[in-house]
């Protein structure tokens, strides 16, 4: 019931509240553990540009600080991506991998990192050739799926996953071929992995995030009406294909950059979603802002568990999104079927 929801403020606040908490427990824990109150005076020092000089605020602000603020840009970034894709082919089981799109962007990443491929774009190159990948695997899925001009979500699921196979292939061809003494790091970053964050990496993921949620956010009544079918979007006077095409391209551009920065991570676009639907209700108003602050806590405790489980090495974070997403998926879906309806 609308009147039982709490009001998008307060759930922004205690989404913030548990992102701050989660951030400062992940930059807090590790060989040197450090106290929320080291954490804290050192951030807070270089904030105010004068950092502290010590062993604390080298480990803080040049080692966890980056990493756990890039795992919480992919976080959001991936549910963002999850949540557009789940409404631009109207079903609520699929996301970026599900549809091929994130394969396609490691097979661009993968390109670049064994052959070199757009090596003249410097600090740019992986996040293109990633970008570029997810494109094409986009084109590619709706040129196949569709079918006498018309676009069935069932259809465009099994192109996906068959798309998918499909350019998972390729990447392992490429890895086959390539560097024999990159393969091993190419393969720990298909699986994802946080462990080279620098601050350097930070921009493009921001950038793309935030302007992606702008416009997201300016369309939420259209993500609304597109939600409940083409059909009835249409009726209410949407340009469905305009919107889709954008939509498109969107989910795509967040896909690509997250792949580009982190490697492949599944799960996080397809769950979480789901869990913020059920917190805060399908207004996308709410869906979206709330789902990116939420994913975000996610990604940064996922990644705090792949670098603590079996320390000191270090598990792809990859699996462990896999082992706590699997099971919550599969609860998710016995206690109740997700079907996309009005607004609450």
């Amino acid at each position: 019931m609308p009147g039982r929801r709490l009001p998008l403020p307060v759930v922004l606040l205690a989404c913030a509240l548990l992102l701050v908490a989660v951030m400062t427990a992940a930059i807090g824990i590790g060989p040197v553990p450090l106290s929320p109150a080291s954490v804290w005076h050192v951030v807070l020092s270089h904030l105010a540009g004068h950092p502290a000089r010590s062993v604390a605020g080298e480990i803080v602000w040049e080692i966890r600080a980056p990493r756990v603020l890039l795992a919480a840009l992919i976080g959001a970034a991936l549910t963002t991506a999850g949540t557009v894709v789940q409404v631009l082919v109207h079903n609520a089981l699929a996301d970026p991998f599900l549809l091929g799109i994130s394969s396609g962007a490691s097979v661009g990443a993968t390109a670049v990192l064994l052959f070199g491929a757009l090596a003249s774009l410097g600090l740019w190159a992986i996040s293109a050739g990633s970008i570029i990948g997810a494109l094409v695997a986009m084109v590619s899925v709706f040129a196949v799926a569709r079918q006498h001009g018309r676009l069935a979500p069932t259809q465009l699921i099994l192109c996906g996953v068959v798309m998918a196979a499909f350019y998972e292939a390729i990447t392992s061809f490429l890895i086959f071929r390539g560097n024999p003494q990159a393969t091993q790091s190419v393969l720990f970053w298909l699986l994802g992995s946080f462990g080279l964050a620098s601050w350097s990496q930070l921009p493009i993921p921001a950038v793309v995030l935030l302007a992606a949620m702008a416009y997201l956010l300016a369309q939420a009544r259209l993500l609304n009406a597109l939600a409940m079918g083409p059909e009835a979007a249409a009726s209410l006077g949407v340009d469905v294909r305009q919107l889709r095409r954008n939509l498109f391209i969107v989910a795509s551009l967040i896909a690509g950059v997250a792949v580009a920065v982190s490697g492949v991570i599944g799960f996080v676009g397809l769950v979480i979603p789901h869990i913020v639907r059920l917190l805060v209700g399908s207004d996308h108003r709410r869906v979206l802002p709330a789902g990116a602050v939420i994913g975000a806590s996610f990604m940064v405790l996922a990644d705090l568990l792949a670098r603590t489980i079996v320390a000191p090495q270090e598990m792809p974070i990859g699996v462990i999104t896999a082992f706590i997403g699997a099971p919550a998926l599969l609860f998710l879906i016995r206690r109740r079927p997700y079907l996309y309806g009005a607004a609450e």
